[in-house]
């Protein structure tokens, strides 16, 4: 009997620590979700800050400089470092308001966004003798006019019966035209400046970085998509076509490039500024628009980039010829990074590079744009910090793929951080120097179209609930749409779509809520399969990582296997996926 009694009180105890468990995860449960909440209305006070100070004191202009609450037009500025052949009349686009269409409805305000499509479609005009960024204009005025007019004509009739007649597109268009001029080159790779009403300006500089000609394709396809023109997207990817025809023998890229004669530039690379947003379109087009051949592209890329750039969880520059090192040092731009990885799937070397981010962050304050990693120390003069986005979105998507509360904890920390450094009664401004958080005067877009809009959506993703949406380069979503797939990564597939015939599917991308990492082979197209590297392959270093169930540990990047929560809250055990 004695040992049948112990069963039963064995199994008493088992019972009641179940019990207590259960209470304390929704205890638990409860207090992170209070958090999110208050989380999520700090971040909206701080857009209304920004925006309402923009629209108060800069409004048509381009920008806010909310140190003197005065305004900039910036549109003509933006990378021309040297401020050459600036405007005379120019007068603004409403930058800002078009960088701001979509997190207004992520937000959930469609009164102010159906404001603000109304004052564009009697107002903007793009006929200006303004000389602008290529790249920079695409990312920001068309990415922002083509996202916010699919969400004006999606099924959520956010707006009142016909007040919305394709105004945005209609505007997205004619800049489209006027953009196109810059493609007419011996090579097809586009000019980095335009004049929107002459077009390409005499004696015009041949030179552009690989991010100018190599992150057009996400917009201009969509444009091409929406008005039937093929026109735009046919430019667009004859460009990438070309450049990825440049690349060297070991699959890298340099920094800048001539677009008549095709030749580098500049040899030494990295993911960084000038090569950055190139990797990030090679995949995303691949889920936008379906295209094997993008899928082909980035996967040879990245695993270039992992096997010449990667240094434990930093990433050095290198020569694209040799593959040599070149610069140690960290730039604020390479902190996308870890966001692409998780869409990749490779989510554990995500999160070593994320938190090494995170601790030059906690460092400084805020991130500053270079910092020297051979000598530990900040670069001389690139000491400032302008607002960026790009830590706050991969601590949205890694949140996304892992649901690791941590995340939330990071999210807050940056929250704080910006309301402590950045804010000022008009607006919030830029930093001089993280050393002495000297403010500048300047309040960029993409903080309202980019910064705000991860930060909220880490602690609300609801917009995104059966919803499947990439975002752009500067944080503009477009959704995923069957009608524009060639073939559609399984992994975005939403369940409703039932006429989809998924034995024709190759399994190799990964949507945040699936986890699925890309495949260990590559179908040939009949004559059996090649066997490549997967892009999964950077060991899980992060045997310390605390979790409640088995949907907190995410999938493994070394053999794509999920990951399960042990006894003793941790993840280390290995089931098949």
């Amino acid at each position: 009997m004695l040992p049948h009694m112990c069963l039963k009180w064995v199994l008493l105890l088992l019972l009641i620590s179940i019990s207590v468990l259960d209470v304390y995860s929704s205890d638990e449960n409860h207090v992170w979700a209070t958090k999110k909440r208050r989380m999520r209305e700090k971040v909206r006070r701080m857009f209304y800050h920004a925006y309402d100070n923009y629209m108060n004191h800069a409004f048509p202009h381009d920008e806010l400089k909310p140190l003197t609450k005065t305004f900039t037009d910036s549109l003509s500025e933006l990378g021309n470092l040297r401020l050459e052949h600036l405007p005379h009349d120019y007068n603004g686009s409403a930058l800002t308001l078009i960088e701001s269409l979509s997190s207004l409805v992520i937000m959930g305000n469609n009164t102010e966004f159906e404001r603000a499509i109304i004052w564009l479609s009697e107002n903007l005009k793009f006929n200006v003798d303004a000389r602008i960024n290529l790249f920079e204009c695409n990312i920001r005025v068309l990415g922002g006019l083509v996202s916010a007019h699919i969400l004006a004509t999606d099924s959520t009739n956010r707006l009142v019966q016909g007040a919305y007649k394709n105004q945005l597109l209609i505007l997205a268009e004619d800049l489209g035209k006027r953009l196109l001029p810059a493609f007419d080159t011996p090579t097809g790779l586009p000019y980095a400046w335009i004049n929107l009403k002459y077009g390409v300006m005499e004696n015009e500089t041949t030179e552009t970085s690989t991010s100018g000609c190599g992150s057009l394709i996400l917009e201009m396809g969509a444009l091409s998509r929406l008005t039937g023109n093929p026109r735009f997207e046919s430019a667009a990817l004859h460009a990438l076509r070309k450049l990825w025809s440049m690349r060297s023998s070991l699959n890298l890229f340099g920094t800048t490039l001539d677009v008549v004669t095709g030749e580098w530039i500049e040899h030494s690379s990295g993911i960084g500024a000038g090569v950055d947003s190139f990797y990030e379109y090679l995949f995303k087009a691949h889920i936008v628009f379906g295209k094997e051949e993008f899928w082909r592209m980035f996967h040879s890329a990245y695993v270039a980039v992992q096997k010449y750039f990667r240094h434990g969880p930093w990433y050095h520059e290198a020569d694209m010829r040799t593959g040599k090192a070149t610069y140690w040092q960290l730039t604020s731009l390479q902190a996308f990074w870890p966001g692409l990885q998780v869409l990749v799937g490779d989510v554990a070397a995500a999160n070593s590079s994320h938190r090494e981010f995170f601790y030059v962050w906690e460092k400084f304050g805020v991130l500053p744009e270079r910092y020297l990693l051979d000598h530990q120390m900040l670069h001389p003069t690139e000491k400032y910090y302008p607002l960026r986005p790009e830590l706050a979105e991969s601590t949205f998507h890694l949140y996304q793929a892992t649901k690791d509360p941590w995340y939330i904890e990071v999210g807050e920390s940056i929250v704080n951080s910006l309301n402590l450094y950045t804010k000022v009664e008009g607006g919030f401004a830029s930093i001089r120097d993280v050393t002495t958080m000297q403010h500048e005067d300047h309040q960029h877009s993409f903080f309202l179209a980019e910064t705000c809009k991860y930060l909220y959506l880490l602690f609300d993703d609801s917009f995104l609930v059966n919803q499947n949406y990439i975002f752009t380069t500067e944080g503009h979503p477009i959704p995923v749409l069957s009608a524009w797939h060639e073939r559609l990564p399984e992994a975005y597939i939403p369940t409703n779509w039932t006429f989809v015939k998924k034995e024709k599917l190759v399994r190799q991308a990964s949507a945040m809520s699936m986890q699925v990492c890309p495949a260990n082979t590559l179908d040939t197209g009949g004559s059996g399969s090649q066997h490549v590297k997967s892009a999964c392959h950077v060991a899980d270093a992060r045997s310390n990582h605390r979790c409640l169930s088995d949907e907190d540990c995410g999938v493994d990047s070394t053999n794509c296997r999920r990951r399960s929560c042990s006894m003793a809250g941790y993840c280390g055990l290995w089931l098949s996926i």
